[in-house]
């Protein structure tokens, strides 16, 4: 066999034919293959000699050597060969023959070692190649920057030059130029005619004055920075690039993702509202909001970037981030809207506020009429104000402004309106009448509002009058007047006489100078809305007090949560001015709505921020109303118990009233009435007519309608009368409250109220058939009836409570049995009696209840 394979053939073949020879027995042929230091190979013919076992004691032979025979040249080609240099002498090899196993494994260690052999020349290639083609990148990277640092030294060092050459030039041409200007202004004086025949000449300026143009690099430069980035990425450097700044800062950006350095803090003051977002918290901090959010995932909370915080939270994530934080409230858009200070350059005196307070029917509004000669009590319901009214006068060339105030116990609120945004508070009080509980609480009000108080003593023309008795009674409130002793001016006057009315007036004005009243007019107005209401034919109409600046029509007005332009202004006689000044009641149109009575007003510059400040307003508003009436339901379960324990029943009530103060103090009223069982729920309180919506919101709620000084339209009165809603009218507001009262006592239940009639003892008990037990009794004390309640008593214990089945005298049905007589009685469906036993008789009555 041979020991050799070919390239194609996978078995073992023999490639050199044998020689015709005898060999001895015991002798195999083989071929190798031979190895010359010149690099070429030759396949050689061994025979190999198998070894013969020796007998024990016997000399062992020797073991078989391999011959080398050299192959003769095929006889029908002969090649002519070159001489070999003279070989060595070959070692004798002893070669063992191989089985095929071993055979095999040898192939496959062969086959295998020339594959990893290929497979390590192709990586070491692979290696060579990328470590030649990294050096060739370095090198060119290297030949590139030094290239890149040569044209940025070369482009400094030609700006350079050229900025000093042209300095240069700059220098030498300034007296060239001064010259030149000297001899044009020389020319421009006296101008020369050219010579007959000839052009005239014309002065060339010089080469300094035209400048040069520019080259391509330097209109390059001129047009933009030329930076390396601009110089490599365009071939006409016409686009422009990023400029030296922003690859420093490239730069440095790489410097610090390569050095893992951490980003320069820049600290800055955040501000925050009362609520802001996730991601507008991130932009202000200039944080990434996922830094924000993974905040929040460490602190156990699972937040977007568009979730809402509350202030204090996101103060602590600014803090945490290394920020300082400034807050700020969204009231913080009212700042600069009132209360602005004024120069004292700039202010002028201004008219006294007067306020005119007292109990009712005590001649507040008499006493007004007969100052400014109208006739206000004839127009009023009843003969008592129900409104706050203003009007001005002039005495003497003096203005007064004077605010009249309701005297009935309902309206509180007014009078503290009226003391508050008054100078001078006058106190009415009746010279045939006492001090009243109304003219108390106007001492109150005025004493709380800090204003001095002038008294005014009315009606002092009855006979029955006694002035002397009301100064008396007025010492026991601290009212101390002038001829007590006191420092409080007091004047007797009679309004129907007009008795004294310029002491009055001249006790005004000697206060108000006292006063030193001043304001500026020359700014935005400020001021009190004393009163509002809701015009069918102009609109809303809000009756403001001016206390500082001037109004004018155009001004845009923010009232309370209403805001408008100034579309009209109104006085209290029906005429129209074109400006209010300080301390001048007048009527304002074009308001969006009817701001409450008592809210200031101020002027503002832009409709913008009025708007804002409006919806702020009614922002705030509303969440207070659902924070009340969520504080008043409760839970369901507190609702449910309260109904269960307290029987709490409700009468609602739609209002709808002329002015905002009248409704106020009628819901102040009604408020007042209410009690543990029964109390009225207003479902809607407005100023103006009874519309359709008010009908419907009524018969939603089950609501009754009551009108104050207004009417209902065709449409409502139709609608309500389909719905069978009832509409009240009311002009008299003490009316109303007792109407209201009475149909509140209604819903009350009735008290029950027993009425105890007499006692009768059981003497005996007889059992009849089909009748069952019968008492015989006497009545030991007042009389039995029949019909009435009995209860069965034992041992002093109530045993049963219920009613007479038969009352019997003898054989007779009765209808009661008198004391001392015997009778017959028997149980409604009960008859557990025994001799004994005591029967009380009485009677319930229900009584119905009042509030």
């Amino acid at each position: 066999m041979s020991d050799t394979k070919s390239d194609d053939d996978k078995t073992l073949s023999v490639n050199v034919k044998k020689t015709l020879s005898l060999k001895p027995a015991g002798v195999t042929q083989g071929t190798v293959r031979q190895n010359f230091s010149h690099g070429r190979t030759k396949q050689v013919v061994v025979e190999t000699k198998k070894r013969k076992f020796s007998i024990p004691g016997e000399k062992p032979e020797p073991a078989p050597v391999a011959t080398v025979f050299k192959p003769k040249p095929p006889v029908a080609a002969p090649v002519v060969q070159e001489t070999p240099k003279p070989q060595p002498v070959v070692e004798r090899l002893v070669l063992n023959e191989l089985s095929n196993e071993e055979m095999e494994a040898r192939r496959r260690a062969l086959e295998g070692s020339k594959v990893r052999e290929v497979e390590e020349r192709k990586r070491a290639a692979e290696e060579a190649k990328r470590r030649a083609e990294e050096d060739e990148r370095r090198r060119r990277e290297r030949e590139e920057s030094a290239r890149r640092q040569a044209e940025e030294e070369a482009r400094l060092q030609t700006e350079a030059e050229a900025r000093r050459r042209a300095e240069e030039e700059a220098r030498r041409r300034a007296p060239q130029a001064a010259d030149l200007a000297a001899v044009a202004d020389e020319e421009e004086v006296k101008p020369k005619r050219p010579a007959a025949g000839l052009p005239p000449r014309r002065l060339v300026a010089p080469e300094v004055a035209r400048p040069a143009k520019p080259s391509k690099g330097e209109e390059d430069r001129r047009r933009g920075k030329l930076t390396l980035n601009s110089a490599l990425s365009s071939e006409d450097g016409d686009a422009r690039a990023r400029s030296l700044s922003a690859m420093r800062r490239r730069q440095e950006k790489f410097k610090r993702a390569m050095h893992n350095e951490p980003r320069e803090k820049v600290v800055r003051e955040v501000i925050l509202p009362e609520t802001i977002t996730i991601q507008e918290l991130a932009q202000r901090m200039s944080e990434r909001a996922v830094d924000v959010v993974k905040y929040f995932m460490k602190q156990g909370q699972i937040m977007k970037p568009g979730d809402v915080i509350d202030a204090d939270t996101a103060e602590l994530v600014a803090s945490e981030f290394g920020h300082t934080v400034r807050r700020v409230a969204e009231s913080d858009i009212e700042e600069g809207l009132f209360n602005i200070a004024d120069r004292d350059e700039d202010l002028v005196s201004r008219p006294p506020v007067v306020t005119i307070m007292g109990h009712v029917d005590h001649g507040k509004t008499s006493l007004l009429d007969a100052i400014r000669n109208a006739n206000v009590v004839s127009g009023e319901a009843g003969g008592i104000t129900q409104h706050i009214g203003a009007y001005q006068v002039e005495k003497n060339g003096q203005k007064i402004t004077f605010i009249d105030t309701p005297g009935h116990a309902a309206f509180t609120a007014m009078r503290a309106r009226g003391a508050q945004a008054t100078d001078i508070a006058i106190l009415v009080v009746a010279a045939d009448d006492s001090v009243m509980p109304q003219t108390i609480e106007s001492i109150s009000h005025a004493k709380a509002a800090g204003v001095p108080i002038i008294v005014a003593i009315n009606k002092i023309d009855k006979p029955q009058a006694d002035p002397q008795k009301v100064r008396t009674q007025l010492l026991q409130h601290e009212v101390f007047v002038e001829s007590m002793g006191g420092e409080v001016l007091d004047v007797e006057v009679s309004a129907t006489k007009g008795t004294n009315l310029d002491k009055l007036l001249e006790a005004i004005l000697l206060q108000a100078e006292l006063l030193d009243l001043k304001a500026n007019p020359d700014r935005t107005a400020e001021g009190v809305v004393i009163e509002a209401k809701l015009d069918k034919g102009r609109g809303p109409v809000a009756t403001v007090l001016v206390q500082t600046g001037t109004l004018m029509p155009g001004d845009i007005l923010v009232a309370g949560n209403e805001w408008g332009r100034v579309r009209a202004l109104v006085t209290g006689r029906g005429e129209q001015i074109k400006e209010a000044p300080p301390a001048m009641p007048i009527e304002v149109l074009g308001l969006q709505g009817t701001p409450q009575a008592g809210d200031r007003f101020a002027v503002v510059n832009n409709e913008a921020r009025a708007r804002e400040i409006t919806e702020y307003r009614q922002r705030l508003a509303r969440d207070k109303a659902v924070a009340r009436h969520v504080g008043q339901r409760g839970s369901l379960e507190q609702m449910m118990s309260q109904l269960q324990t307290s029987g709490l029943k409700e009468f609602p009530l739609v209002i709808k009233g002329d002015v905002q103060g009248s409704i106020e103090a009628i819901a102040a009223a009604l408020d007042k009435l209410g009690t543990d069982e029964v109390r009225a729920r207003i479902v809607h309180a407005g100023a103006g007519a009874i519309t359709e919506s008010d009908v419907s919101l009524a018969e939603t709620s089950n609501a009754a309608i009551i009108g104050f000084n207004v009417r209902a339209n065709k449409q409502a009165r139709d609608a309500a009368e389909q719905a069978g809603i009832e509409i009240r009218y009311y002009n008299i507001i003490y009316n109303l409250v007792d109407d209201v009262k009475a149909a509140m006592s209604g819903l009350l239940s009735p008290e029950r109220r027993e009425t105890f009639i007499g006692n009768a003892e059981i003497l005996e008990v007889f059992n009849i058939t089909k009748v069952g037990k019968v008492a015989g009794c006497r009545v030991t004390e007042g009389k039995v009836e029949r019909g009435a309640g009995v209860r069965l008593i034992r041992d002093n214990v109530v045993i049963h409570e219920g009613t007479l089945k038969t009352l019997k005298r003898f054989k007779d049905e009765v209808s009661e049995v008198p004391v001392g007589q015997e009778c017959g009685m028997a149980f409604q469906n009960y008859e557990d009696i025994r001799q004994g036993d005591i029967i009380e008789c009485f009677r319930v009555e229900m009584v119905t209840r009042t509030l």
